[in-house]
């Protein structure tokens, strides 16, 4: 994975390359790549700060003494960084990675044509997470005193890094083969996120150690492999933008029109939002961005949708939603409110309880949106993105309803978001007829922290997990490995856990009260898949670990709420602050 970044302090950049690292992570740095004369001088031995110097001003010389000033900064960085499962590369292998990037990138003398630009490659032992990884500095100003074509540089590293991965028999990038990609983190984001994670894991385990007494070995005497996947675990929780997107995701799975999903998001009371108008005008809204609430005295940060996941863009949104003409006006209303931070214009469902009797019904819709599936291509992508998204949403407005912090559910859904960010856009699909996974999604948004939970809300995740199981399918059908296995494994393991939080309930009373609402015949094998059944085998292990120590994935009572309905401000009340 290619990471670029500019600048125009070489001596800063090569110093830093060679020294200790921020957290003492750099071992042994020294060169296993670069150009003709630097791999001369310094070979393969250890560097240090006096030889990191004179490396750099071999490097800076084109620059400094041509004169030639580049927009952005002379210095171009790269580091290409390998999964830490891919193990350690050697540094001839690493060399020939390396000399092929800088060509590809057209860094080189292309084949005699050019001058080429100054470079190096550094490598100084894994990175925190465990990833063998080296890092690239060139010299834009080439030899002769021209520049080096920096156009569209972050597509064209991406490119080769693919082009890489299939000449030196590398790990493929699954994202890239199915055309999706999740937003990555800056380096100052990820410094952030790292720290409060592993602060929270911490954390957790000590409590789960006071919980289970006994001889626990202490947090910092772990190995250092299992510390780092338990920190692991809680970067993927508790990024920051992870939290915002799972909100937006629940709150537009829920939302039966776009008014409704504006509200949704200013009732949630963790999110800000505001609309981004077209140029000159104010009832033309073409996407939003949100915030977490800021505490008292600082600013919020803001995201676009886009930013969030490309599912969550206000276009791709709005194809899951009726396009109408009094849909804009009612939409454009809510967000104008939004914008001047008034009261929802309009009161709509989200205010009131839902009917208890709508948990047969959307249950059965499940599964009848799972017998339809299994009629879908697995290679049609459109389709399956679309059911991953639903899925996804579900399971983050079941997250927002009744996990204090994101637990097992947020990590179903996070994981099956990744299904659902396509690179290009995709229509509404036609297949899949009038059932969706919508109405469940505005059913578990209403459930409320505390109690026993229900058995329709045991029947409703069932069916989650079918969909699931067929999103699984198409993934592995897709050859995503990586992402079929967890959600094969994971995933699948972390909602058998909050099915045993949940009132155990019989497969069969679960389909005959389904069909009270829907006149066709349901297919016991599809109430009863693979998932389904071996989440009912785990139960009993699951409920065990429950009672001696684990953390319950859902809190003891979950049930539906009656959200408080705003009152309405008499003409005499005057204006609202």
């Amino acid at each position: 994975m290619p990471n670029i970044t500019r600048g125009d302090r070489m001596s800063g950049l090569v110093t830093y390359l060679v020294g200790g690292g921020r957290h003492n992570e750099h071992t042994e740095p020294h060169l296993v790549a670069g150009d003709d004369a630097l791999m001369a001088w310094y070979d393969d031995a250890e560097l240090s700060r006096d030889s990191g110097l004179a490396i750099a001003r071999h490097l800076d010389r084109p620059h400094k003494q041509l004169g030639v000033d580049v927009k952005g900064g002379h210095v171009w960085h790269a580091s290409l960084s390998l999964r830490a499962e891919e193990g350690i590369k050697t540094d001839a292998e690493w060399n020939a990675i390396a000399t092929d990037f800088v060509a590809a990138m057209g860094f080189d003398d292309n084949d005699g044509t050019k001058a080429p630009c100054r470079w190096v490659a550094v490598r100084h032992g894994l990175s925190k997470s465990g990833n063998d990884h080296i890092h690239i500095a060139v010299n834009l100003v080439r030899e002769d005193g021209t520049k080096a074509s920096t156009h569209l540089d972050y597509v064209r590293a991406q490119n080769a890094a693919r082009a890489l991965e299939v000449k030196h028999g590398l790990e493929l990038l699954e994202s890239s083969k199915g055309e999706r990609a999740t937003r990555g983190y800056s380096p100052a984001e990820q410094a952030k996120v790292e720290e409060r994670s592993a602060l929270f894991a911490q954390r957790k385990y000590e409590a789960h150690a006071a919980q289970v007494g006994g001889d626990v070995t202490p947090w910092h005497q772990l190995d250092p492999r299992e510390r780092q996947t338990r920190i692991t675990a809680e970067i993927r929780l508790n990024a920051p933008r992870n939290d915002l997107a799972r909100k937006v995701r629940a709150c537009a799975s829920a939302s039966e029109n776009e008014a409704e999903f504006v509200r949704r998001l200013r009732r949630s009371g963790v999110v800000v939002v505001r609309p981004r108008y077209a140029d000159g005008q104010t009832d033309v809204i073409t996407g939003y961005s949100v915030a977490a609430k800021p505490a008292g005295g600082e600013r919020p940060i803001w995201y676009g949708g886009g930013h969030l996941g490309r599912d969550l863009t206000l276009p791709r949104l709005r194809a899951e939603w009726p396009d109408n003409p009094t849909g804009a006006m009612e939409a454009a209303a809510e967000w104008n409110a939004a914008k001047r931070n008034q009261r929802p214009v309009a009161p709509g469902r989200e205010t009131a309880e839902p009917d208890p009797e709508l948990w047969d019904r959307y249950t059965a819709e499940l599964g009848e949106l799972r017998e339809t599936l299994r009629s879908v291509p697995l290679d049609d992508r459109d389709t399956w993105a679309h059911v991953a998204r639903q899925t996804s949403g579900a399971f983050a407005a079941w997250s927002n309803a009744v996990e204090e912090t994101p637990g097992d559910l947020a990590a179903a859904s996070d994981e099956l978001a990744k299904s659902a960010q396509t690179y290009r856009g995709h229509t509404k699909p036609q297949k899949e007829g009038r059932v969706s996974a919508g109405g469940a999604a505005m059913l578990l948004a209403s459930a409320i922290r505390g109690g026993q939970g229900t058995a329709a809300q045991a029947a409703m995740l069932r069916q989650l997990m079918n969909l699931t199981q067929a999103v699984y399918d198409a993934a592995k059908a897709a050859q995503q490995a990586r992402h079929a296995e967890a959600i094969a494994t994971d995933i699948r393991a972390r909602l058998v856990r909050v099915r045993a939080a949940l009132p155990a309930t019989s497969t069969m009373a679960t389909a005959v009260a389904a069909t009270k609402t829907e006149p066709r015949r349901i297919d016991m094998s599809a109430v009863i898949d693979e998932a389904t059944r071996e989440a009912l085998n785990k139960m009993n292990r699951a409920e065990k670990n429950r009672r001696t120590g684990t953390t319950s994935p859902l809190p003891s009572k979950i049930e539906p709420s009656r959200p408080r309905t705003p009152t309405t401000r008499r003409p005499d009340q005057g204006p609202e602050r």
